[in-house]
């Protein structure tokens, strides 16, 4: 697992404490995927399955985390992108900001 997938998987942890209502994927171009659910964050073995799945590079997820990336910019600028249930991406984004 790459250092930014665990440092991903900790500090969405902090952020989502209690899980997530939900099953979603963030996939980090070149880095690897994360999963979230009820069970909190954790890194993506293969092809994990999700209601929604959202794509951006390492500086865009790490701007997000940081709360120096609003998520809805992020996707209306084209730095990230999603698949999948998209009121479940602004719960998503909701519970980042």
């Amino acid at each position: 697992m790459s250092e930014v997938i665990e440092k991903a998987v900790e500090a969405l942890n902090a952020k989502m404490e209690g899980g997530f209502d939900g099953l979603a994927k963030f996939v980090i171009s070149g880095e690897g995927a994360v999963i979230i659910d009820e069970n909190g964050a954790r890194a993506a073995t293969g092809d994990d399955p999700a209601d929604v799945t959202l794509t951006a590079d390492t500086d865009t997820f790490r701007g997000m985390l940081d709360g120096d990336v609003n998520p809805t910019s992020a996707f209306m600028t084209g730095k990230l992108s999603v698949d999948g249930d998209m009121g479940l991406a602004m719960k998503l984004g909701a519970a980042l900001g």
